[in-house]
């Protein structure tokens, strides 16, 4: 079986990398337009290609388990979502690492899916044990600049 990549110059098609790229981000903005249902199916659909096309591992085919995930779960299937992330969460670790941002983004749905089915002490477990993680990978915060959105209209430190 070949596999197309975006280096790979006979990658036409239904299976190209810019064609799969467009149905993910139309699936994207089906979902944000209030078409739950159409955006977590379209994301269904686009998985059995990647994993195809790009392999069950590749941090593209993880980006659509992701998704698929998070539209099951605004669909009120809030059990299935959490049981995606638990499922996508060691695949993160294995390919991208514990650090990597994609990684801590699946931790934190888990917790978020654990707690809305209906579990917040595991919910709050996931947070507990993701917080000293990001902490570490996100440093302290930094200062704000007085031009920051969250600072309108803030000068010399006080608001107005």
């Amino acid at each position: 079986m070949r596999r197309c990549c975006q280096f790979a110059s006979g990658c036409r098609g239904a299976e190209h990398p810019a064609t799969l790229i467009t149905r993910h981000e139309l699936a994207r903005w089906t979902g944000e337009l209030g078409d739950a249902a159409a955006a977590r199916d379209m994301y269904a659909a686009l998985l059995v290609v990647r994993e195809r096309v790009s392999g069950a591992d590749h941090p593209d085919t993880l980006t659509v388990r992701h998704e698929l995930a998070r539209w099951t779960g605004e669909l009120g299937d809030a059990a299935s979502a959490r049981d995606m992330y638990a499922a996508l969460l060691p695949m993160r670790e294995r390919v991208q690492g514990r650090d990597h941002p994609d990684t801590l983004a699946a931790w934190a749905n888990l917790a978020l899916w654990t707690g809305e089915a209906g579990d917040p002490a595991q919910a709050r477990g996931h947070c507990a044990a993701l917080l000293p993680v990001r902490e570490r990978v996100l440093g302290p915060p930094a200062p704000r600049h007085p031009a920051h959105p969250a600072r309108a209209g803030a000068v010399d430190g006080r608001a107005r």
